[in-house]
């Protein structure tokens, strides 16, 4: 699924800032002679992108907005660094370099100099604090973090209230915003920023419109040599069938959403010029049970529902075989070297097993009746909803082969597909039965461990959450979190998340699915130097803001 970026907390989100920064920054018109296109005609030419789960735009730039508009965390404001999951490497950005204390309470980070805001004022160490002051009062998080200092102008100091190994991503990847723009706004929570001031390399609103909007160079960017294109051109549809379409016709240059059957609707029309790459890096796809509802409470319940879901089925027609089956560590792709390889080769609630299934069920109480279908201990039927929006094709086709996989056990599953929008509300107060949600996909398993299992993270019903919708805490787990957070070395830190992926594996917190790809497809006739499995300087996708971030700049074709 090409998953709704307003669906993402702005911590979260602000990660996928820098990606298409870098992605944008580089790309450049260039002339494709074999496509008989104008050199001139590239050059003024803006680069276009579909968004498949937005039918219309509205002319809000607010990072901290309900539903935040593409290329806000892209291509308008900048991270201090950017992390590239395809290389697992990190690149210094708005940040020249940084320090950790030796007892893990604090991280000093140097800005980098010249860097100024779209408007010409420079960027500062006083930006920064005030950026997590914000974030802190508005979306809140960063529990650990006390105070975060200025010292001069290109030094900022973020202490914390006990070490904290993985606040380096967590600090690092957040979208920095400028004071004097933000301090103005009586109430910046929601201001609708609509002529918007950032660091990014795009920022200058040009044309907007309900269904497309260009922004046009930042004219003070801090690397104008990299400012290759004359902007870029988003594109409003209203799920992945029109976004596919356009696409397939050649009217957008960059395709991030779920396309069925790629080779035949998209490569085939043009092969000289269009390509893809999903690399198995995207976040772990879960099915979270609400478990502050029977019979989701149960862990025999959990495991049993697992083994009945065919996970081959589930990634080969659900996701054009696509992506890769789960196992018991509940680890995407992009955790492959954490992962504990007794844990994943012992494996059995993540396998389909139809028989187990149906003993685990009778076992844990809920009885078939004459007519195969099971009940509830209070003898209602066993039956409730998977959630899911409307505009995501992929994830709808996922959830029916969960209905009538379930069915084979006995269990009755109504797919609910309202918009993404009433779905994800439903998810954040806890007012749902069960649903399709992605999951963190920081360089650490940390904040997916803390996500799935931390009882920190768990909100009561009714009191919005961010992370952890299904409601599921283990003390188990706490302790072998807090373990992990102090400990700075990485051995160690892998010693402690095999024996995460263990109680995971014992707790089944949730349903893990398969490893997320990052969807990505291009089209080079107007625009080249794109990201390939061969050069993976970044991943294609500009929809995961967790995940989609960039190495090095893109490269003109030579």
């Amino acid at each position: 699924m090409t998953q709704p970026r307003y669906l993402r907390s702005a911590r979260i989100a602000a990660a996928g800032l820098a990606v298409g920064a870098m992605l944008l920054t580089g790309c450049a018109a260039t002339v494709n002679k074999s496509a008989g296109t104008d050199a001139g005609a590239n050059a003024s030419a803006f680069l276009t992108i579909p968004r498949e789960d937005m039918g219309t735009f509205v002319q809000n730039f607010n990072p901290f907005a309900p539903t935040v508009n593409p290329m806000v965390q892209q291509s308008i404001y900048e991270s201090l660094l950017i992390f590239n999951p395809a290389k697992g490497n990190t690149t210094p950005w708005l940040a020249t370099e940084w320090k950790a204390a030796e007892d893990g309470k604090s991280i000093t980070f140097t800005l980098r100099d010249g860097v100024k805001w779209s408007d010409g004022q420079p960027l500062v160490a006083d930006d920064v604090a005030y950026t997590f002051e914000l974030q802190k009062k508005i979306k809140g998080g960063f529990d650990y973090l006390e105070t975060v200092t200025a010292e001069g102008t290109n030094k900022v100091t973020l202490n914390f209230n006990k070490p904290w190994s993985p606040a380096l991503y967590e600090v690092g990847q957040l979208s920095i915003l400028p004071k004097h723009i933000w301090s103005a706004p009586a109430d910046p929570e929601k201001d609708a920023n609509a002529t918007p001031v950032g660091t990014g390399p795009y920022t200058e609103v040009d044309s907007f419109q309900a269904q497309s909007f260009v922004l046009k160079k930042n004219p003070n960017y801090w690397q104008p040599e990299k400012q290759r294109i004359a902007g870029i051109k988003m594109l409003a549809f209203a799920g992945n069938d029109g976004a596919n379409l356009a696409a397939a016709n050649g009217d957008v240059d960059w395709a991030p959403q779920y396309i069925p059957n790629i080779e035949k609707t998209f490569v085939s029309k043009d092969k000289e010029h269009r390509q893809y790459w999903f690399p198995p890096t995207g976040a772990m796809i879960n099915w979270q049970l609400n478990t502050t509802k029977a019979p989701f409470n149960d862990v025999d319940v959990r495991k049993a529902l697992s083994m009945a879901v065919d996970r081959d089925q589930v990634t080969k027609i659900g996701m054009s075989g696509y992506a890769q089956p789960a196992d018991c560590t509940g680890l995407s792709g992009n955790y492959e070297t954490w992962k504990n390889n007794e844990v994943k080769d012992n494996c059995t609630w993540t396998k389909l097993d139809v028989q187990a299934a149906n003993d685990l069920l009778d076992k844990a109480g809920y009885p078939k009746g004459a007519d195969g279908k099971r009940t509830l201990k209070d003898g209602k039927p066993f039956e409730f909803k998977i959630s899911v929006g409307a505009t995501s094709s992929d994830w709808l086709s996922v959830a029916n082969v969960i209905s009538q996989n379930l069915a084979e056990v006995g269990v009755t599953v109504k797919v609910d597909s309202p918009d993404w929008a009433a779905v994800v509300a439903g998810y954040e107060t806890g007012d749902f039965d069960s649903g399709i949600v992605w999951s963190a996909n920081d360089p650490s398993p940390y904040k997916y461990f803390a996500g799935m299992m931390g009882t920190s993270t768990v909100k009561p019903v009714g009191a919005k959450t961010f992370d952890n919708y299904h409601r599921f805490g283990d003390t188990k787990a706490d302790a072998l979190l807090a373990e992990f957070a102090a400990e700075s070395d990485e051995s160690k830190q892998k010693d402690i998340a095999n024996r995460l992926q263990e109680e995971y594996s014992d707790a089944a917190p949730l349903v893990p699915l398969f490893s997320g790809p990052e969807w990505g497809a291009f089209n080079d006739t107007r625009f080249t130097g794109w990201p390939t499995e061969e050069n993976p300087y970044a991943t294609l996708s500009v929809k995961a803001p967790t995940t989609v971030l960039v190495l090095t700049s893109l490269e003109p074709r030579k």
